[in-house]
C-alpha cells in the first residue's frame, strides 16, 4: 500500500497541463487548454485542460478527472501504479508498506507481464558487461557509433547465444514461466523452455509513458534460416500496429517542434537521436497504421517520412502515406542522396547540416508522388493514366476540401494535364468511395438484431429531476466555499384577501444554503453516483469550509472521475436555453450566485411537487383500497398551496393547465 503522505504529495505537486502535455499538444484557449483527444480519433480538439480547477476534460469520449486519472487512463495503470509514475516524474519518494503474499498473487496478469518486459530489459541491459556481451553486443553497438549515453538512454542490450540463460536467469529471480512465455521473451514446448532472442542485440521497444511493451532482436551471425530482426509477438501488452519504436524518447521534442521524421528501423531513430534531431520514430519495420499515426496525432499534425534515396527506399516511402494524408495530417517526404539512408547521413552530419538539409530537400508528398511517377511513366501513355489515377486516390483521401483544390492544381502543373480533368476524376473517386461507405453501413445495419425505434418524442426526452441534481453538484463544486446574500421569503398571517410575504435576507456560505434547504426538505438525491459525490463534497466543505475539486477527486481515489470533472468542466458547455426548452428557467448564473442558487433549489421542489401530486392522482384514478380519496384531495389541496408559494418566489407565470405544462412538454 502506498501511504496517504505519499498520495497528499503527489496531489499537490502534479500540475495537469504539465502532465498531459506529454503526452498531448496542448494550445491555450483562453483561460483553458484544448487539444486532440488520446482517446478517440478526433479533427477538430474537444479536449479541454483547465490549470485552474487542475482537472480535464475529454468531450468526445466521456472521459474526465485529474493528472492522476488522466495518466489511468492513458497508459491502463492502476491508481498505485499512476501515484508512481507521478511520484517520479516530480522526484517524490514513495512511502510504501510491505506487501502481502496475498496482494502479491492479486497482480494482474497485464502487471505480471509489464513486470517481466522491465525485468527482461534490465537484464539484457546488465548483459553488455558480461565477456560475451562486450565482445559481441557491446562491439556492435560501438561498431554503428553508439555512444555509451546513447546505449544507456535507449536500454539497449544483449541476450546470450545460449538456449535458456536469460529464461533461466528470470526463473531463479521468482518470475514465473508462465509470464515469460506470454510476453513472448521465453518459448515453451513441451517440457522445454528457451530464449526467444538468443544470440541477439536487444532493443527495447517502450510506451508512450516508457514503460517496456517488447523487444526488437538483431541477429549477428549469418544464418540463412534466421530472421535478420525478431520483434515480440502480440501480446496483452504489445501490439506492434499501435506502438512506435522511440516514441517515448522524442515525444517531447515532436511537440516543441511541431514536427515528427518517420524512418524505417530503430538504428536509424538511435543514429538521428544521437545527432541531436530527436523528434524521430519508426514503425519498426511494420507498415504504418492509423493507430500508429493517431499516436503521432496527439503531438504533431506534421509528418516527414524518411527512407533511403535508392529507388526501393522511394517506393517505401509512398507506402501507407493515403493513411496520414486521410487522418488530415500534412505529409512530406525526404529522401538521402543514393546509398544514403537515415543511419548513414546522420553519422557523417552535424545537426545543423541533418535540419538543413531536410528542410530544403523534404517535398509535399503529392509533389513527390508526382514527379516519381512522372519518371517511371514517361512516354508510356498507359502507366501514365495509371498514376494519375494513383495520385487522384491520394488526393481523394484529403478531409479537407481547399487542401484537396490545391492539391489538384499543383498536381495538374507537375503532370501537364488539365484541371478539370483531375477534378472530374477526383469527382468519380469520392462519389465511388461514398458509394462504397454507404453499401457497408447498410450491411452492418442488416447484421444487427431488430430494435424498437423510437418516436420524436420519447428520443427527446430528459430526466429533469436528474438535470437539477447535476446542477446542484456543479454550484457546489464551482461556488461551494462562496459567501453570499440570500433572500428567502416566508408566507405571513393575513386578515386580508392579499396573501403577505416577508423577505428575510441573511449571508451565508452556498453549501450551507443548499445542505440546509434539502435537510429541511428531506430531500436524497435519485442518482446514487450523485449521491456519494454530494456527501463527500459536503464532508469536504463542512471540515475544511472550503473546496478544491482536487480534494473530491483525490478522496474518491479515482472513482467517479469522469462525473466530477464533466460537471465541472462543462457547466458552461450546456446553456440555459437548452432548459428552457424543456420547461425549466432558472435565472442567469451571472446574476449572481445566489440567485441561481435559489432558483435551482425552487425548481427542484416545483418537480417534486409535481411528482407527489402525479402519484396521487394516479392512485386516485385506480380508485385503489392504497390510498383514502377524501385524504388524497386534501393533500392534492395542501401540495398545491405549496406549490403557489414557491411560484411566487420563482416570480413566473404558470400556464392555466397547472404545473405539468409547466415543468413538462
Amino acid at each position: 500500500m502506498i501511504s496517504r503522505t505519499t498520495v497528499d504529495a503527489v496531489f499537490d505537486a502534479a500540475r495537469v497541463e504539465e502532465v498531459i502535455g506529454d503526452f498531448v499538444q496542448l494550445k491555450k484557449s483562453g483561460s483553458n487548454f484544448k487539444g486532440l483527444s488520446p482517446f478517440t480519433e478526433e479533427r477538430s480538439p474537444s479536449f479541454m485542460v483547465s490549470p485552474v480547477k487542475q482537472i480535464w476534460k475529454d468531450f468526445s469520449s466521456g472521459k474526465g478527472g485529474n493528472a492522476v486519472t488522466f495518466i489511468m487512463e492513458h497508459e491502463h495503470f492502476t491508481f498505485p501504479e499512476a501515484i508512481k509514475w507521478l511520484a517520479k516524474k516530480y522526484g517524490i519518494e514513495v512511502e510504501e508498506t510491505e506487501q502481502t503474499d496475498e496482494q502479491k498473487v492479486a497482480q494482474d496478469e497485464k502487471e505480471s507481464m509489464f513486470l517481466v518486459s522491465k525485468y527482461a530489459a534490465e537484464w539484457f541491459q546488465s548483459q553488455l558487461k558480461t565477456e560475451e556481451g562486450k565482445a559481441i553486443g557491446y562491439s556492435y553497438f560501438k561498431e554503428r557509433g553508439f555512444t555509451d549515453e546513447t546505449i544507456e538512454h535507449f536500454q539497449l542490450g544483449y541476450n546470450p547465444d545460449q538456449w535458456s540463460a536469460f529464461t533461466d536467469a528470470a526463473i531463479k529471480a521468482g518470475y514465473q514461466l508462465e509470464f515469460l512465455e506470454k510476453t513472448g521473451v521465453s518459448i515453451v514446448k513441451e517440457n522445454k523452455q528457451f530464449d526467444r532472442f538468443k544470440g541477439r542485440v536487444m532493443f527495447p521497444i517502450r510506451s508512450h509513458s516508457g514503460r517496456v511493451l517488447g523487444f526488437g532482436g538483431r541477429i549477428l551471425t549469418n544464418e540463412k534460416k534466421a530472421a535478420k530482426y525478431l520483434n515480440s509477438p502480440q501480446s496483452e501488452i504489445y501490439d506492434k500496429s499501435n506502438v512506435l519504436y522511440g516514441i517515448y524518447e522524442a515525444k517531447q521534442s515532436i511537440a516543441k517542434e511541431d514536427l515528427c521524421y518517420i524512418v524505417e528501423g530503430y538504428t536509424d531513430v538511435i543514429q538521428l537521436h544521437q545527432a541531436g534531431v530527436k523528434n524521430v520514430v519508426s514503425s519498426s519495420g511494420t507498415a504504418l497504421t492509423s493507430q500508429q499515426i493517431r499516436l503521432i496525432q496527439r503531438l504533431t499534425k506534421n509528418i516527414t517520412v524518411l527512407y533511403d534515396g535508392d529507388a526501393a527506399g522511394m517506393r517505401a516511402a509512398i507506402r501507407g502515406t493515403d493513411l496520414i494524408l486521410e487522418a488530415g495530417m500534412n505529409v512530406r517526404v525526404g529522401t538521402f542522396p543514393d546509398g544514403e539512408d537515415p543511419d548513414s547521413f546522420a553519422k557523417s552530419h552535424t545537426e545543423s547540416e541533418i535540419v538543413d538539409f531536410l528542410t530544403n530537400n523534404a517535398q509535399d508528398f503529392i509533389s513527390f508522388k508526382s514527379n516519381l511517377l512522372k519518371k517511371e511513366a514517361a512516354g508510356d501513355p498507359i502507366k501514365k493514366a495509371a498514376m494519375i489515377r494513383d495520385i487522384v486516390n491520394s488526393i481523394a483521401k484529403i478531409p479537407d476540401d481547399i487542401s484537396r483544390e490545391i492539391y489538384v492544381r499543383e498536381s495538374a502543373a507537375i503532370l501537364d494535364i488539365g484541371e478539370d480533368v483531375l477534378f472530374s476524376t477526383l469527382a468519380q473517386v469520392r462519389n465511388a468511395s461514398l458509394k462504397e461507405q454507404n453499401k457497408k453501413e447498410i450491411r452492418d445495419k442488416s447484421q444487427q438484431p431488430l430494435s424498437k425505434v423510437e418516436t420524436p418524442e420519447a428520443s427527446i426526452k430528459v430526466d429533469r429531476r436528474a438535470i437539477l441534481e447535476r446542477s446542484i453538484l456543479a454550484i457546489l463544486l464551482l461556488y461551494g466555499g462562496k459567501d453570499e446574500l440570500f433572500e428567502d421569503e416566508y408566507l405571513q398571517d393575513s386578515t386580508g384577501e392579499e396573501v403577505e410575504y416577508e423577505t428575510v435576507k441573511s449571508e451565508q456560505r452556498v453549501y450551507e444554503k443548499i445542505y440546509m434547504d434539502l435537510q429541511a426538505d428531506e430531500i436524497k438525491f435519485t442518482n446514487p453516483d450523485f449521491q456519494n459525490i454530494y456527501a463527500k463534497i459536503i464532508d469536504v466543505l463542512l471540515l475544511e469550509q472550503k473546496l478544491d475539486v482536487q480534494l473530491i477527486l483525490s478522496a474518491f481515489e479515482g472513482e467517479y472521475a469522469n462525473v466530477i470533472a464533466d460537471i465541472a468542466m462543462s457547466d458552461d458547455k450546456y446553456q440555459l436555453h437548452d432548459w428552457e426548452r424543456n420547461k425549466i428557467f432558472p435565472k442567469l448564473k451571472n446574476q449572481s450566485v445566489s440567485e441561481y442558487t435559489s432558483q435551482v433549489l425552487l425548481h427542484l421542489r416545483q418537480y417534486l411537487i409535481y411528482d407527489l401530486v402525479e402519484n396521487i392522482n394516479r392512485l386516485i384514478a385506480q380508485n385503489t383500497a392504497e390510498i383514502d380519496n377524501s385524504e388524497a384531495l386534501r393533500q392534492v389541496m395542501d401540495y398545491n398551496l405549496l406549490r403557489t408559494k414557491i411560484d411566487h418566489k420563482n416570480r413566473v407565470v404558470i400556464p392555466s393547465d397547472g404545473l405539468s405544462r409547466f415543468l413538462f412538454n
